[in-house]
């Protein structure tokens, strides 16, 4: 173990501290990995690949596990979290990729422009635009595809 140890732990640091970019969090990351490739040294197969590739995926697994921890840990704890969903979820539909797009509708035809609106404006899924339009599924997949490649040439 001290052989591995000190002949690896530079290159476990550095993939540790790529992920998650603060030198104590991967120091104490590193030391962790290496309690756990300590302890689960017995389940080890050199059938599936090398020891150092073993030990660093566990040092890599680790740090996103962390990285995930601490950002839950932060959802949960700041006091604007829940006050800022709330307040996402009341805001009116007003959504910034619509900007521009009825313009664009005056370019369609009456029928394409139905579709569109129900699709992108409404927020349809296809089945659901299908249903509403009382057109088949693929139909309207194709007349979709058809209409963004006509806005796509128009736009330019």
């Amino acid at each position: 173990m001290t052989y591995f140890y000190t002949n690896y732990k530079k290159a476990l640091y550095a993939t540790i501290w790529r992920i998650v970019k603060q030198d104590e969090l991967a120091e104490d990351i590193l030391q962790e990995c290496m309690l756990k490739f300590w302890l689960a040294f017995p389940t080890y197969d050199s059938s599936k690949g090398r020891l150092f590739t073993w030990a660093l995926n566990i040092g890599r697994n680790l740090a996103i596990d962390r990285l995930r921890q601490l950002r839950l840990d932060a959802q949960r704890t700041h006091p604007l979290t829940t006050e800022l969903a709330a307040t996402l979820r009341a805001t009116p539909s007003f959504n910034p990729d619509h900007i521009g797009v009825r313009d664009w509708l005056a370019l369609l035809n009456s029928s394409d422009r139905q579709l569109l609106e129900t699709l992108y404006l409404k927020g349809f899924t296809h089945t659901e635009a299908a249903e509403e339009l009382q057109l088949p599924l693929g139909t309207v997949k194709s007349r979709i595809g058809r209409i963004i490649r006509t806005l796509g040439l128009a736009i330019r």
